[in-house]
């Protein structure tokens, strides 16, 4: 049985990836694309199910923080194929580090902002007059505050 291969349209494929056209264009530029773009009749692009797929593990790779140099190495491996699976797995745990790192400090993050979220919560429910007090601090008691009290 003959394999079906999608033929898509770069529209269909922005739509489809949720990048615009012209990051799209971009991304061939670099060379992030695992294999070469197919052009049509006309000369018009054609992507696979194939290349949708490979671009939804690079959005996710960039959103997670990685960057593009790198991004475009991790590309050159897996078209390189199989010999190389130490490169890439140093590769991934290196962002894996990364991300980690990025996590710990949103975390720390998260947790002074739910902190303030509470402290304006408990200022609001007790209405105008601790309000008033809490953005017009003596200039002494402001010195005694700690960053998270502010």
């Amino acid at each position: 049985m003959a394999e079906i291969t999608t033929s898509l349209s770069i529209g269909q494929v922005a739509e489809r990836t949720g990048l615009s056209v012209h990051a799209l264009r971009f991304y061939e530029r670099e060379g992030l694309f695992v294999n070469p773009v197919r052009r049509g009749p006309g000369g018009r692009r054609v992507y696979s199910q194939d290349d949708v797929d490979w671009l939804t593990v690079c959005i996710i790779l960039r959103a997670s923080g990685m960057p593009l140099p790198v991004l475009s190495r991790y590309a050159d491996l897996v078209r390189e194929g199989a010999g190389n699976e130490e490169e890439r797995l140093a590769l991934m745990r290196e962002h894996q580090a990364h991300v980690t790192t990025q996590i710990g400090r949103l975390t720390e993050s998260l947790d002074l902002i739910r902190f303030k979220v509470g402290v304006y919560e408990d200022l609001v429910d007790q209405g105008d007059a601790a309000t008033r007090q809490c953005h017009a601090p003596s200039p002494s008691t402001d010195e005694e505050l700690t960053p998270l009290r502010r």
